[in-house]
């Protein structure tokens, strides 16, 4: 199997996961980076996987069916282009010979999903979409700080092993913020050299993994004491860890 990051518009990937014969595709937010590489590698587009309803992961959904007639899977609770397969937390779906599990991980929006697979070429794969980046975690723009917490430590208990493959190349800016939290996370320190040597060189910093994510993300460490101590700094209301959680993520949303 071969895993491509495809980048569109400012920040997106679109990841393709290919044989080398038929491709999936996971939250094609347009057609045209797909139809560039299906072109290129020469394969015909099976799947496509949708995570959450926004338009800069389902833009190119509708084209990319009628042009392939690829079966679209998308969570069940949100407004996909249709046909699509409605999926729910348990399920699981078949490409490529791939048994993926559909993971609830609502916060970002309501009824956000996730597909993990536990063997794809010796290691398990997350598409996380915009629940997980490296480095970070999705705005809360329809969810509560309890779900993403929750939907958070769901990711959090995966083999560490496990490449997380982000719908964004947000881990430089979310890096600078994870800093901030925790400045005496040498792990952090490294990993931040890492990303920007990648970046220098015109590279992608994911996919991540699970271990990396639980060594240097402040959003699965907000209950290391460091983690709460700087964010009470900032919160001295933050009392509880959902509201550590929740003062940590608008920390985030405002930190320049």
């Amino acid at each position: 199997m071969d895993l491509i990051a495809l980048p569109a518009f400012q920040d997106n990937y679109f990841w393709m996961l290919h044989n080398g014969r038929q491709a999936l595709v996971v939250d094609p937010g347009s057609a045209a980076p797909v139809l560039a590489a299906l072109q290129q590698h020469d394969l015909a587009l099976s799947s496509i996987l949708v995570t959450h309803h926004h338009a800069d992961h389902t833009g190119g959904v509708a084209e990319l069916h009628g042009l392939t007639g690829a079966t679209v899977y998308g969570p069940a609770h949100e407004r996909i282009p249709e046909p699509f397969h409605r999926l729910n937390g348990g399920d699981r779906v078949q490409a490529l010979g791939i048994s993926f599990r559909v993971m609830d991980v609502p916060g970002h929006t309501a009824g956000h999903i996730a597909y993990f697979a536990t063997e794809v070429d010796g290691a398990p794969l997350l598409f996380c979409g915009d629940t997980l980046f490296s480095g970070g975690c999705g705005r809360l723009f329809e969810g509560t700080p309890a779900q993403m917490l929750a939907s958070l430590d769901a990711l959090a208990a995966l083999p560490g092993n496990t490449r997380v493959c982000a719908a964004h190349e947000y881990t430089l800016s979310n890096l600078r913020f994870a800093r901030a939290v925790e400045p005496g996370n040498q792990a952090l320190a490294e990993y931040q050299g890492q990303c920007e040597r990648l970046r220098e060189q015109g590279l992608p910093t994911l996919p991540s993994t699970i271990a990396t994510e639980r060594a240097i993300n402040p959003f699965l460490r907000s209950r290391e004491g460091a983690v709460v101590q700087s964010v009470r700094a900032h919160a001295p209301s933050a009392t509880d860890e959902v509201s550590v959680f929740a003062a940590l993520r608008e920390w985030k949303n405002n930190f320049q």
